[in-house]
């Protein structure tokens, strides 16, 4: 995807991967659409207890990735286009829930870029981290008691993934009551870079190597390619769904 940056030229280098890793279903969705102006970017994580997962995750990135198709305008406007397609996406997911008379229930991270500038949201445990300047520049934070914990010093970043309550999580969508996404934004530069995942990913990351499979790769496809080569030596047997979207800007 190629669009105006000043006097030149921008691309959006992207890669999508998903697979269901050790699982006999994958209930991790990705998917991403070219806009006038740039591309959404959204990944959503069905959760593992709960019946019919998959569908949910569906839904969310279906709902939000159709009403966000032609969105082009400020970061304010923007952020409440954002906010209400994944009011929808939720209200979908509930209204799944009383025909498939199961709970079902997703995480959701969602990225726009829009000309010079980028605006995300995330709902759950499936994370945004955004690279610029050879800096992780932001990740987003997770809504669940393992990140509590970390945030309160019980337990230390690299700790998240492992303990206890990494899946007690305490927004998501398919519940009227906890599906308040957080945001973010930034202006953007030639070489910046994005990952949406899912947990079965960056459980198995450190940050730095994010940051070092970046500044390493030359495109998306080869960045994800050198993230994948070290989850897939580290995760047991049973490891959960595996689902990433990698970006660079050039």
């Amino acid at each position: 995807m190629l669009w105006s940056w000043g006097d030149s030229l921008m691309k959006i280098d992207s890669f999508k991967f998903s697979s269901p890793g050790g699982r006999e279903l994958n209930e991790d969705y990705v998917g991403m659409s070219n806009t006038n102006t740039g591309g959404i970017f959204v990944l959503a994580d069905g959760l593992g207890g709960h019946r019919f997962g998959e569908l949910a995750s569906e839904c969310a990135v279906n709902t939000i990735l159709s009403e966000l198709s032609d969105v082009s305008e400020t970061d304010t406007e923007i952020q409440a286009r954002i906010q209400k397609s994944i009011e929808n996406a939720n209200t979908k997911i509930i209204e799944l829930q009383q025909e498939k008379a199961a709970s079902m229930k997703s995480t959701v991270v969602v990225l726009n870029i829009d000309s010079d500038s980028a605006f995300w949201a995330n709902v759950g445990d499936s994370r945004l981290y955004y690279l610029s300047n050879s800096e992780i520049k932001a990740i987003t934070e997770d809504h669940s008691v393992a990140y509590k914990k970390y945030k309160c010093g019980e337990i230390t970043r690299a700790q998240i993934g492992s303990d206890e309550d990494q899946s007690s999580l305490l927004r998501v969508l398919g519940k009227s009551d906890s599906c308040a996404p957080d945001f973010a934004s930034a202006k953007l530069n030639l070489g910046d870079g994005f990952m949406l995942c899912s947990d079965g990913i960056w459980e198995y990351l450190y940050d730095n190597e994010v940051l070092f499979d970046f500044l390493k790769a030359d495109t998306a496809r080869e960045w994800a390619e050198l993230m994948l080569l070290r989850v897939i030596e580290r995760i047991p047997g049973d490891n959960d769904n595996l689902s990433l979207i990698t970006i660079i800007l050039k």
